[in-house]
């Protein structure tokens, strides 16, 4: 049995999943100043008779680490950054407590300045002084040489609780989103360790011992302590859950529009032939520009819970969320309190949803039912704006799947999937006010939890190669080794492939259904003079990101 728990804003959606298919599911409220508790009643719920020693693994969403970067709730961290010639990282400032040093190492991994020691030691003092705890190391090309990035961890000592190095971040050579990827990592991580030890407790109270993993952005999923050293790897994570699982019901020879309604946002995404669109620099978040390989989706603020008003006869649906709808206590209209009034859901008091949207129809000129049916229209209509949006900037751009990348082709859905809490009520209406075949994704109110349980465990790795240097380096991986001037593109493949296996294992992957493939191999040759000096090499493999061997989505089970 597989349990599998995301963690939203609003509800924790749980589901255990064995071979004859979803065992149980439940909803539970989520408390963010108690996170153990709530994880420990969604899995009290779920495993309720069920022998702890039947359950071989639990996958995790989350949605904590995307809401707090978004609220802007993100704790004082402290970066070092180091540009070198030709660079002032001032320019890629991304928080108060950041200081530009010096030291530098050219493009071909070679030490230009070397590093301050009495400039890192002051710069400590003062992070010290400032209670900074968690600590962000960048320079410009320590994906070629990470000398300097590892001497400054190392003249900063063991006074801070982590330090990220931005090599062990990413491996990729843009330098201003390395920096905004490795800041974001160390100003999460306070949540994120928080949701980790609450898991844990969580586990160790109920007596679980299976393995623990959390999904990425990119739709795969690490090893849950892996992630303590990634954590920013979670961002986006919901979002990529509610994408898995759509996968198995989405049409195999078409495009399907992804929509998953929740109570605060609305979260899409697009699949062609099943499979997801990938961003394939890195995620855009807020004013971050990041390297976080993540699949392609958009989040908007609307949603069942967004706050309804009426300005100069104008309906306005969100993007604030002032609590639960007024049918359940809250103090605002909502698309929710519509849908009571419409009596299109049974969930919820009438009475208390009439009663809030009496003034907002007088506003409006129209009777309470007149007020809900325009609200309901409006928020639907909007939800399509914005997914109509989302389609006309992935067709401005080259399209890339998590596969491949799908030269000239323009995206146009034909299918809307819709997920989430009041997927069925608003299946109906999209589609009367669209052109596209609506479905309703099965499990629709925990089809998030479905789809981390259903997700493989993914991994990337990026080698590069200097055969005039004699070196190979896997930056992330921490991994470096002589090679002779012979090494060839083949030759990077083949060791790429072999990092990749083993990093995929250590991280709870199937070694015996490991779909592996080449991504990117590029080569160049060094000219001096009239004669070839050496190679650069790069080259970049993954395992793909897809649903767990042995899901039969047909049955809905595991075979």
């Amino acid at each position: 049995m597989i349990i599998g728990l995301d963690v939203g804003g609003t509800h924790a959606d749980v589901v255990l999943l064995g071979n004859e298919g979803v065992l149980n599911e439940l909803k539970v409220p989520t408390d963010p100043a108690d996170l153990f508790q709530t994880v420990l009643t969604g899995l009290e719920g779920i495993i309720a008779g069920v022998q702890p020693d039947q359950i071989i693994r639990m996958v995790m969403s989350t949605t904590l680490t995307t809401n707090a970067i978004i609220q802007k709730k993100l704790p004082a961290v402290g970066m070092i950054v180091s540009g070198g010639p030709g660079i002032d990282p001032e320019f890629y400032r991304t928080n108060e407590h950041y200081q530009a040093v010096s030291g530098s190492i050219d493009h071909r991994g070679r030490e230009v300045v070397p590093v301050d020691a009495g400039e890192i030691r002051d710069t400590r003092r003062r992070f010290l002084a400032a209670g900074i705890r968690h600590v962000g190391v960048v320079t410009k090309f320590s994906v070629r040489n990470p000398q300097q990035e590892v001497e400054i961890a190392r003249l900063l000592g063991d006074g801070f609780e982590k330090i990220f190095l931005g090599h062990r971040i990413s491996g990729n050579l843009s330098f201003p989103r390395r920096i905004a990827t490795t800041y974001l990592n160390a100003a999460v991580y306070p949540l994120h360790r928080d949701f980790f030890q609450a898991v844990q407790r969580s586990l160790i109270q109920k007596g679980l011992t299976m393995p623990i993993r959390i999904l990425k952005a990119d739709g795969g999923n690490m090893n849950f302590e892996a992630s303590i050293d990634y954590p920013a790897q979670t961002i986006f994570s919901g979002p990529a859950a509610s994408v898995m699982g759509s996968i198995a019901f989405a049409p195999e020879d078409e495009e399907a529009l992804v929509l998953d309604i929740g109570g605060t946002t609305t979260d899409m995404a697009v699949l062609i032939n099943q499979v997801p669109l990938l961003d394939p620099i890195g995620v855009e978040l807020g004013e971050f520009k990041t390297l976080i390989r993540a699949l392609k989706t958009h989040s908007v603020g609307l949603g069942g819970d967004s706050a309804v008003r009426a300005v100069d006869g104008i309906i306005l649906v969100g993007p604030e969320r002032h609590g639960p709808a007024m049918a359940h206590g809250g103090p605002t209209p909502t698309p929710t309190d519509a849908l009571v009034i419409l009596g299109r859901t049974r969930h919820g008091d009438a009475a208390l949803a009439r009663q809030g949207f009496a003034p907002l129809a007088a506003q409006l000129g129209l009777s309470v039912e007149a007020a809900a049916e325009k609200v309901f229209e409006r928020t639907c209509r909007l939800i399509l704006q914005e997914s109509q949006g989302m389609i006309q900037r992935i067709n401005s751009q080259p399209v890339y799947t998590v596969h491949e990348m799908q030269e000239g082709r323009q995206v146009k859905p034909t299918t809307l999937l819709v997920l989430g809490g009041p997927a069925p009520q608003f299946a109906e209406r999209l589609e009367a006010l669209s052109s596209y075949k609506v479905g309703v994704v099965p499990r629709w109110e925990v089809a998030n939890a479905l789809g981390a349980a259903l997700a493989r465990t993914t991994s990337e790795v990026i080698l590069y190669a200097d055969t005039q240097r004699r070196i190979a380096t896997a930056p992330e991986e921490n991994f470096s080794t002589e090679v002779d001037r012979g090494f060839t593109g083949e030759d990077a493949v083949k060791l790429a492939l072999h990092l990749l296996r083993e990093k995929a294992v250590a991280r709870g992957a199937n070694p015996e259904h490991l779909e592996m493939e080449v991504t990117e191999n590029l080569q160049f040759n060094m000219v001096r003079g009239f004669n070839t000096t050496g190679k650069n090499i790069r080259v970049r493999v993954q395992v793909k990101p897809g649903l767990i061997h042995g899901y039969d989505p047909i049955a809905g089970r595991l075979i």
